[in-house]
C-alpha cells in the first residue's frame, strides 16, 4: 500500500492550467498516463448531461407564469398568450425545424381574434415573445430578470412612450416564430427571447432576436441578435442596454438586420476617451 502514489501525484499538470481562471473552456486539464484525470472526465459527463437535459426537459410554463405575475414591471403585459408551434411534441420539434418556425392554426387564430376585437387599432410598437427554443433552462432562469431590466429602460425612456403588446409564450418554438406573433398582433417590431443551443459550458444561454415589420418568411439577415445572455456571459443590465439601444435605433431608421449596427458601447467609449484626454491635459 505504501508504494501507491497519492492521486494528485499521478496527474501531470498542463502548463496551460493557469489560464483556466479566465475561461470555462476545457483547457489545461492535465493527464494521467495517456488519459485525462478521472475528475475531469466526470465533470465532462456532468456538463454533457446538463446540455442534454436543457434540450429535452420541457419548459414549466405554469411556474414561469407564476413568476411573471409576481413582477410589478411585467404585470401590465399580462395575462400572457400561451401558444404553440406547429411541432406537436419535442421529438417532432427536433426532427422538423420548419414546424417550430410557425404557429399552429389554433394559436394563430387566437392572436388574430384578439387583435380584431381590440379597442386600439394602432399598431403596437413592440411585441415581446418568450420561446423555449433549445434550452428550457435559459428561459426558466433568465427571461424574467432580463424583461424586468428592459422594461425599466423602456418605461423611463424620455424620448418615447412605448406601446407594448401583451406578452406571448410559445412552446416548441424557434426564432422565426416571432414573425407570426408580431404579424398577427400588428406590431411594428418583435423581440424574441429564446433558449440557445446548449454548450458543454453553457446549458442555459439565452438569445435575443429583434425583427422590424415581422411577417412570415422574413429572412434571418433582417434580424439583430444578442447572444449568451446569462450572469456568466452578458449580464441582464448589459443585455438590456444593448437591446434598448437597438430598439430605439430600429424605430428611428425603421429597419433591423444588416443595416442596423450595434453602437451601444460607443458613447461609453467616447466618454472614457474624453476623461483620459482631460486628465492628460491637466497633468501637462
Amino acid at each position: 500500500m505504501n508504494d501507491i502514489l497519492p492521486m494528485k501525484k499521478l496527474v501531470h499538470e498542463d502548463p496551460w492550467e493557469k489560464l483556466r481562471q479566465f475561461t470555462d473552456a476545457r483547457i489545461g486539464l492535465g493527464r494521467v498516463g495517456t488519459s485525462i484525470p478521472t475528475a475531469e472526465l466526470l465533470r465532462f459527463q456532468l456538463s454533457h448531461a446538463q446540455a442534454m437535459d436543457a434540450v429535452h426537459v420541457p419548459l414549466d410554463v405554469a411556474q414561469l407564469m407564476e413568476e411573471l405575475e409576481q413582477s410589478e414591471h411585467i404585470a401590465p403585459l399580462l395575462p400572457a398568450f400561451v401558444l404553440h408551434s406547429g411541432a406537436a411534441n419535442r421529438m417532432e420539434y427536433l426532427q422538423r425545424p420548419d414546424f417550430g418556425r410557425q404557429l399552429d392554426d389554433r394559436s394563430l387564430y387566437r392572436l388574430q381574434q384578439f387583435r380584431s376585437q381590440a379597442d386600439q387599432q394602432e399598431p403596437y410598437d413592440l411585441a415581446i415573445v418568450i420561446a423555449d427554443g433549445l434550452s428550457s433552462y435559459a428561459i426558466a432562469h433568465h427571461a424574467k430578470p432580463f424583461i424586468e431590466s428592459l422594461l425599466t429602460l423602456l418605461n423611463n425612456d424620455p424620448t418615447k412612450d412605448w406601446n407594448l403588446a401583451p406578452l406571448s409564450i410559445v412552446e416548441q418554438a424557434r426564432v422565426a416564430i416571432g414573425d407570426d406573433v408580431g404579424e398577427a398582433l400588428n406590431a411594428k417590431e418583435v423581440l424574441l427571447l429564446v433558449g440557445e443551443r446548449p454548450g458543454l459550458s453553457s446549458p442555459d444561454s439565452m438569445g435575443l432576436y429583434l425583427t422590424w415589420q415581422p411577417k412570415r418568411g422574413t429572412e434571418d439577415s433582417l434580424r439583430n441578435c444578442i447572444s449568451n445572455v446569462r450572469p456568466q456571459g452578458l449580464n441582464y443590465p448589459a443585455a438590456a442596454h444593448k437591446c434598448f439601444y437597438l430598439l430605439r435605433e430600429s424605430h428611428r431608421i425603421q429597419l433591423t438586420g444588416v443595416g442596423l449596427k450595434d453602437r451601444s458601447d460607443d458613447a461609453q467609449l467616447e466618454s472614457t476617451t474624453q476623461q483620459q484626454f482631460c486628465l492628460t491635459s491637466t497633468s501637462e
